[in-house]
């Protein structure tokens, strides 16, 4: 399946600032199921583009702005084409076929951050939650996570917040609601509670039913280590096991590590700004 993603970011001021570095983290990453065939940016006022690698090997574009503006508009296009594997043509190892599992010592030592524990004000109301919403006898582990991918789906409302930022998982289960960064950040800490290295993944989602026509934001997800098999991607906001329609940018342990377009500026006097982004993914030949 073939691609195509443009992604949209303006930044309005009530007078022209001074722009400093920006972090970009548009390009998807590529893997042995996804290719990036074309990348491109188109960046107002003009900037300098330096390619970096990230502590988590992610790709973010430094931008380097040389003048001042009341407008930043920030436009990413490209290509990528994903395979047509399904989600569950894997195997694990033996003994994670079923839950609980431990993983072995050097699983533990190189996943360590990614199964840091909540903190124990955060323990307790996820456990409170697990133990009013996801009572389970499966023992085997993918129908296991597909029950707890499920109940999170089902419990939480979908919403969309205009506010800035992204719940924590108390805040989620205290009003019952989130965007799909939010249902993330409460499997992840769902996940790492009961013992799974879990990271956040930010990245774009096609949809055959709006096909890039209307307007949307970039998409957030969960990817869960999985002895055997790896790093796969579960979806909390649509209760599924992730296919080749999700296209990841970056992964981080803490998901505000990879917002999309990170940067800041500078005024001599207080300015109003407002910010305006559209990501449309269709399908292209």
């Amino acid at each position: 399946m073939k691609l195509k993603i443009t992604h949209t970011t303006v930044y309005k001021y009530d007078f022209p600032v001074q722009v400093h570095p920006h972090l970009l983290y548009l390009r998807p990453r590529e893997n042995p199921l996804m290719r990036v065939g074309e990348f491109s940016f188109e960046i107002d006022p003009a900037a300098r583009i330096d390619w970096m690698r990230d502590d988590f090997d992610n790709l973010p574009a430094s931008a380097q702005f040389s003048q001042n503006t009341d407008t930043l508009s920030i436009v990413s296009r490209c290509i990528v084409e994903t395979s047509d594997a399904t989600p569950f043509d894997f195997l694990l190892r033996d003994y994670a076929r079923s839950y609980p599992f431990e993983y072995e010592p050097l699983h533990q030592f190189n996943l360590s951050i990614y199964r840091n524990q909540p903190e124990a004000n955060a323990q307790e109301e996820i456990k409170r939650w697990l133990a009013k919403h996801f009572s389970t006898g499966l023992a085997d582990t993918i129908s296991w996570l597909f029950a707890l991918n499920q109940t999170i789906n089902q419990k939480i409302v979908y919403i969309r917040r205009d506010e800035p930022g992204i719940q924590s998982a108390l805040t989620t289960i205290k009003l019952g609601t989130g965007t799909c960064r939010d249902y993330a950040v409460l499997l992840i800490e769902c996940a790492r509670f009961l013992g799974l290295a879990a990271r956040f993944v930010s990245g774009y989602l096609y949809d055959p039913a709006n096909n890039g026509t209307i307007p949307g934001d970039m998409h957030a997800w969960v990817e869960i280590f999985l002895p055997g098999t790896g790093w796969r991607g579960l979806d909390p906001s649509r209760g599924m096991f992730c296919d080749n329609a999700y296209i990841p940018v970056a992964h981080a342990v803490v998901a505000e590590s990879v917002n999309p377009v990170q940067g800041s500026y500078y005024s001599s006097a207080p300015v109003a700004s407002m910010m305006s982004s559209d990501a449309r993914v269709e399908l292209t030949s």
